[in-house]
């Protein structure tokens, strides 16, 4: 019996510390209220902004276009209102809309507004970002970069491959716009 008593006296302390110490873990700080995990707030401005599969068409001069896939993951809506890219000193925003029987492309008014955790697809014959007046061909392979200013003057910058395609040859509209005749049609 006096073997399980010493037993007895040192197990219960070791037991009872080991309680305490358990119960000091518990998540409280020095005034006796409960502590929760800190929360990670959702990303704002460009920070929200993820620019999928991004590529350019190629072209040998006047204009092309950049496209892929822009998701919003913030929570609130973002808004792209320009674009600026290393193939040309013109950039615009554009969207093709129907017209008489045409498919016409022409700058969106008030830019890329993408809702809280939406994408917005940037493709031939939809929402693209038009490259006007190109300094030099665009060639398969070639990349390009943009930058993309959002209404609250944040940036966002990414890389467009050069590919092939046929796809995109809309009419452009010039009219109001201040641009030259002599480019009436373009390929987007």
């Amino acid at each position: 019996m006096h073997a399980n008593r010493r037993t007895l006296r040192t197990a219960l302390p070791v037991a009872f510390g080991a309680g305490l110490l358990m119960l000091g873990g518990c998540g409280s700080d020095s005034t006796g209220t409960a502590t929760t995990p800190a929360t990670t707030a959702a990303p704002v401005g460009a920070a929200a902004l993820i620019v999928q599969d991004p590529w350019v068409k190629t072209a040998k001069k006047d204009m092309t276009a950049t496209f892929g896939t822009l998701k919003n993951s913030g929570s609130a809506p973002l808004t792209i209102v320009s674009a600026k890219t290393s193939a040309s000193s013109r950039t615009e925003l554009h969207e093709v809309v129907e017209g008489d029987g045409t498919m016409t492309m022409r700058p969106k008014a008030g830019g890329f507004t993408i809702a809280a955790g939406a994408t917005m697809e940037l493709k031939p014959g939809g929402f693209h970002i038009m490259i006007m007046d190109m300094t030099k061909p665009v060639n398969v392979g070639d990349e390009v970069t943009v930058r993309l200013t959002l209404k609250d003057g944040t940036t966002k910058d990414f890389t467009a491959l050069a590919k092939a395609t046929t796809a995109g040859e809309e009419k452009y509209e010039s009219e109001g716009m201040g641009m030259a005749s002599a480019t009436p049609t373009a390929t987007s």
